[in-house]
């Protein structure tokens, strides 16, 4: 307990943080979010989304890129941002491309999700968060789309 207190506290002085998640990164979608506090309930994020690769999940070859932007913003109900339990909402837009350069679709997915960050030592960002999604990411016969469990981890650092 005295842990999470400590985080929250810590939190008052912090009003940004650069993360990236190691779990969206191991499905083939790599993110960096640079977030900043908005108020003591709120706070905006928003980075580079990069499809380069098959996930672990993947499994047959999908030969395709994707290229865009993600955005979110995050509501702290205990007035801690950006640290303590959240209520995010996020969005991708992406351009997606076959390997081979043939065909071209945009785009992206939203998500709604409820987690929590901690920020720990003076700087130590970990974040965790679940929810779901509306995935539009498909180019040719490749990619995904439809409704599937969303998941959030974020590791990084607070300043």
């Amino acid at each position: 307990m005295s842990l999470l207190l400590a985080s929250l506290s810590l939190a008052q002085a912090t009003t940004m943080t650069v993360t990236v998640d190691p779990l969206t990164t191991a499905i083939g979608f790599v993110h960096v979010q640079i977030e900043g506090k908005v108020s003591d309930s709120f706070s905006v994020y928003a980075g580079p989304h990069l499809r380069l690769f098959d996930g672990i999940l993947t499994e047959e070859p999908e030969p395709y890129r994707g290229y865009g932007v993600e955005a979110g913003v995050r509501w702290f109900p205990t007035k801690h941002a950006p640290a303590g339990p959240w209520l995010m909402a996020r969005g991708v837009g992406a351009t997606l491309r076959t390997n081979d350069g043939k065909q071209t679709s945009p785009g992206g997915y939203a998500s709604a999700l409820v987690g929590w960050t901690m920020i720990l030592g003076d700087h130590f960002v970990v974040a965790a968060g679940i929810g779901a999604q509306r995935l539009f990411y498909t180019v040719g016969d490749y990619g995904v789309s439809g409704f599937a469990p969303a998941a959030h981890s974020n590791l990084g650092v607070a300043f």
